[in-house]
């Protein structure tokens, strides 16, 4: 039993280096990519010299925070959708597919049309708003699923998924209408940021999205003894003392407020939360202590790397880094549904 223990831990620690490799690297590359691609050494003297090419205004604030954002948003969308998997027992859950994300979509775009347009974009208030904005968004689609889905007083599993299917429906309907209803520039800027576009490049959103996900990330890890028992079924986790219920609403918590605070910096991203975590779990096993520090690594890489090709596959101009994620994501779901009983 150490003996495995020990080969658990050491495959752990081996996947999560190459991963942190990978993450570094990708970094360093994305510095150096772009519309203008600037020299390594540029970079080198942007950070720790005299700044030779002049670039480190460039570097400082606008690369770098994009890049701090992809990895948070990559982190958080991944570790979320992966407790959604685990709390429904359903491989194809995803904050995209059952509904969270456009919940907070539709909000955001309701603030929009009630305001001032997509001013939202570079409207300095919108570093307060925006995000509490589609958290609130997200929380009312959560508890919309949950009380349609409760029956008898507990939710199964399969109506948590139908049910945030219907919702997602719903809400992304809703996002459209508006959308018709605003000018043409508007409804341009606010179709690209629910494609899954970074747009928040602003050091103020990197600390706003940071401190979210500094709390609920180790809070998600914690419970992960909650989901190790969840994936055994209902009946044993009841038979072995675990408040169902009450757990299964707080991991929803976490799972719905990782996925709003990454939503409002980051649009509406599908596919992310549905795939990192299945290649975490083929890597390493359905353990939680280490499949979730693991599926934050993967989404962080997959974004950075969806990112860097987003920018420079049609440079100068920039596709939304949610379509690269959906090319890779689409194929991997019509599998998992062709797979799935």
């Amino acid at each position: 039993m150490a003996s495995r223990q020990l080969k658990s831990t050491s495959k752990f620690a081996l996947i999560a280096s190459m991963l942190i490799l990978i993450l570094i690297t990708m970094f360093v590359v994305s510095i150096h990519t772009g519309m203008i691609n600037i020299p390594f050494t540029e970079i080198w003297s942007a950070f720790f010299g005299n700044d030779i090419g002049d670039q480190r205004v460039t570097i400082i604030d606008f690369r770098l925070p994009r890049i701090l954002l992809a990895i948070m948003i990559g982190a958080g969308i991944a570790v979320s959708g992966s407790i959604l998997q685990s709390i429904s027992r359903n491989p194809l859950a995803e904050p995209g597919i059952i509904g969270i994300n456009a919940g907070a979509s539709f909000a955001v775009v309701l603030y929009t049309f009630l305001s001032s347009g997509a001013a939202f974009l570079s409207d300095t208030l919108s570093i307060f708003v925006i995000p509490f904005t589609a958290l609130a968004g997200a929380f009312v689609s959560a508890i919309l699923i949950y009380t349609i889905a409760r029956k008898k007083g507990g939710v199964t599993p399969i109506r948590l998924v139908l049910v945030g299917i219907g919702i997602n429906t719903a809400f992304s309907a809703g996002t459209m209408v508006l959308q018709m209803k605003m000018e043409p520039q508007d409804f341009t800027k606010t179709l690209t940021w629910i494609s899954g576009s970074i747009w928040a490049t602003n050091w103020n959103f990197v600390l706003s999205t940071f401190i979210w996900l500094i709390i609920l990330i180790p809070m998600a890890i914690y419970k992960a003894r909650f989901l190790n028992v969840f994936s055994l079924g209902d009946q044993i986790a009841i038979g072995l003392g675990v408040p169902l219920e009450k757990e299964r609403l707080k991991l929803l918590i976490i799972a719905v407020g990782l996925a709003g605070s990454c939503v409002s910096v980051g649009g509406g991203i599908t596919f992310l939360g549905l795939i990192a975590p299945h290649i975490a779990r083929k890597l390493i096993g359905a353990k939680h202590e280490q499949l979730l520090p693991l599926t934050a690594l993967l989404g962080a890489c997959i974004i950075l790397i969806s990112d860097t090709i987003a920018r420079v596959v049609l440079a100068p101009m920039e596709l939304p880094v949610g379509i690269i994620v959906s090319v890779l994501g689409a194929p991997y779901f019509i599998y998992l549904l062709m797979k799935t009983k």
